[in-house]
């Protein structure tokens, strides 16, 4: 029964794939119709683990919190442009660059598609922490570690140029 909506202690709550989702680090031998353990971790530099991550019933292998993706690398803010993919957003990144014949910056942006744990809930417009991690995908090799600043709550107010 895919997707089924009965729930065994957090372990048919988030079943909506056809192959069968748990965690590696929990084994499910005996626990039936009592609460199941769930494996988490700090991701440290400074980050802490999100409630949802510690008490939520998603299952996510490329959580950082929960999954089997270590941080390491650079950790970048930047604001999240697009989330219309499962799981995953785009940013925006803003720098200088410095023009040595002009003396003087110009502004670029990069694009970066980043993976997006179940624990947090994303918009557009959110200013967020991101940290480098291995390759998720053919795209992406950044996770989400934290909102900074969740965007004001407004009817399409999306920048136009």
């Amino acid at each position: 029964r895919i997707g089924s909506a009965r729930d065994d202690g957090g372990v048919m709550a988030e079943q909506t794939e056809k192959a069968f989702q748990k965690q590696d680090a929990v084994s499910l031998v005996g626990r039936v119709g009592r609460k199941s353990g769930r494996w988490y971790k700090n991701v440290g530099l400074g980050i802490k683990t999100p409630r949802e991550a510690i008490d939520g019933d998603y299952i996510d292998k490329k959580c950082p919190f929960t999954g089997n993706v270590s941080i390491r690398g650079r950790i970048l803010r930047a604001v999240v442009t697009s989330t219309k993919m499962k799981r995953t957003a785009i940013v925006r990144r803003d720098y200088l660059h410095w023009v040595k014949k002009y003396k003087r910056f110009e502004k670029r942006h990069r694009n970066i598609p980043v993976h997006v744990s179940p624990a947090f809930r994303v918009r557009d417009g959110d200013l967020v922490t991101i940290g480098q991690c291995r390759p998720i995908s053919k795209t992406v090799r950044f996770q989400v570690l934290r909102i900074d600043r969740a965007a004001a709550v407004t009817e399409g107010a999306k920048k136009m140029f």
